[in-house]
């Protein structure tokens, strides 16, 4: 009688075969002690040195334009775009929003993080600021409020 030693894998982590939950990544910053998210597709780079060019004649919000490495990018601040007072001053980040850059005045960075799709919630009520498409719990406790990034370039 021979006797044969068969291999078998026995899956013995059921967890290994559920479908991984569809994260989404955030880049959070604080403005006027307010958690923002803006999903990381949309950055490009963020930025503590600047020199922000006043313009004439624009919407308070539009700060004015930085010259960055040879374009001209517009500066809002995001404080004034949510009708607080206008006190970032502390770091750009730029984004690419369809094609157009354009940069949004924060008070600082605070981190990146994975979120799983399902947890980000709609606005509760329907007159919520067009500025912001959701809300969500950040894991370490807090609220984070999900930046509508189009909606940035309409005045």
């Amino acid at each position: 009688m021979v006797n044969q030693n068969l291999n078998v894998e026995v899956d013995s982590d059921p967890a290994e075969n559920r479908v991984e939950e569809e994260l989404e990544q955030y880049l959070v910053f604080q403005c006027d002690e307010l958690y923002i998210g803006v999903q990381v597709d949309y950055v490009e780079e963020a930025i503590i040195n600047h020199s922000i060019t006043p313009l004439p004649t624009l919407p308070d919000y539009i700060r004015g334009v930085i010259n960055l490495r040879g374009e001209i990018v517009p500066i809002i601040d995001v404080r004034m775009r949510l009708g607080k007072s206008g006190d970032s001053e502390d770091s750009v980040i730029v984004l690419n929003v369809n094609g157009t850059q354009v940069g949004i005045l924060v008070d600082r960075v605070d981190q990146m993080i994975k979120i799983p799709k399902k947890d980000i919630l709609p606005m509760p009520t329907h007159n919520a600021q067009k500025l912001t498409n959701g809300i969500c719990s950040l894991p370490e406790g807090g609220t984070m409020l999900v930046l509508n990034c189009p909606a940035l370039l309409e005045l």
